[in-house]
């Protein structure tokens, strides 16, 4: 009888075992497979960066002919029918640094038109987040009805495209008497709702009892919002820092509606308008302008996923 019951559990023991080990093998194939399936969209996605790199390196009259019937235009300005399959090739036949050379040092107004980006997107990043923390702060802080309906509206402007407020804010700036100028981009920008909406949902996540301990311990409105509420949201500001970096670092709309001056156009124009003449240097150029945003995102990498992931106030 002992016998039979050691058998038993034996075979039961080696049956459990057995389910183990598939159940470890199939888990094992589904990770293999979500790998195989994450590493063929990573490399999809990391194309166009790696032929946008590469092909800076590549002499103008190769780049030309590889890609010159792309951009090739008629005497009237109408597109050339491409005939031919064009081929995109990622190993130059021989490495040249005269795109890098002729965009830094023989043709300054590329230099110009970067620098034009920073003394857009630096005043809107800072100053909106100024204004947003503090109008964020209010909003999450205090309730009632006009309260309710101020931000209402917000949520309504954040969800208009900025194409349908470009009339708007071409006509106000018109009638402000800063149209053609830096303000007519700054002033849209640094007003925008988009930096109040995201952070006054992120206050709001805080808990009240945080504040009211505050108050009785004799914290006012000014300490409160400086002590605890941006101490706790530093995650979520540098978050909305980032996407404003990005959104505003790529803008192609404004500058050409706003300003008629070429001359105090972004890089980012340049690059939505390459024709067959700049296409020699338009691989630099890009290669060039995609180094901030790229930095940048290095550096607060953490602190973006801590901000989208972020479910409550106090973490233990």
């Amino acid at each position: 009888m002992e016998e039979t019951w050691k058998t038993e559990r034996n075979a039961a023991h080696l049956l459990a075992a057995r389910r183990k080990r598939r159940k470890e093998m199939g888990e094992g194939v589904r990770i293999g497979a979500r790998t195989v399936i994450l590493l063929f969209f990573a490399v999809l996605f990391l194309i166009p960066i790696l032929l946008t790199i590469t092909n800076s390196f590549m002499s103008a009259s190769e780049i030309n002919a590889n890609y010159g019937a792309v951009f090739a235009t008629t005497e009237s300005g109408g597109k050339v029918f491409i005939s031919k399959t064009v081929t995109l090739k990622f190993i130059p036949d021989m490495v040249s640094f005269a795109q890098y050379g002729s965009v830094l040092f023989r043709s300054p107004e590329y230099l110009l038109k970067f620098w034009n980006a920073v003394i857009y997107v630096v005043p809107i990043v800072v100053f909106q987040l100024f204004v947003a923390m503090l109008a964020s702060y209010g909003f999450a802080r205090y309730r009632g009805k006009v309260r309710g309906i101020i931000f209402f509206s917000y949520v309504i402007l954040v969800l208009m495209p900025y194409q349908v407020t470009l009339v708007p804010n071409f006509l106000v700036s018109n009638w402000l008497g800063i149209l053609g100028t830096r303000w007519a981009i700054w002033l849209p920008g640094i007003f925008s709702p988009f930096a109040v909406y995201l952070l006054t949902k992120f206050i709001r996540r805080i808990p009240t009892s945080v504040f009211e301990a505050a108050q009785i311990d004799g914290a006012g409105e000014w300490q409160m919002f400086s002590r605890i509420c941006m101490p706790l949201c530093k995650s979520g500001i540098f978050s909305v820092a980032i996407l404003l970096f990005i959104d505003y670092w790529n803008m192609v709309e404004q500058p050409l509606i706003l300003l008629p001056d070429d001359a105090l156009h972004p890089l980012s124009v340049f690059l939505s308008k390459i024709n067959a003449g700049e296409i020699s240097l338009a691989f630099a150029v890009a290669v060039i302008y995609m180094i901030p945003p790229l930095l940048m995102f290095l550096y607060g990498e953490e602190y973006l996923i801590e901000g989208i992931t972020y479910q409550g106030g106090i973490k233990g």
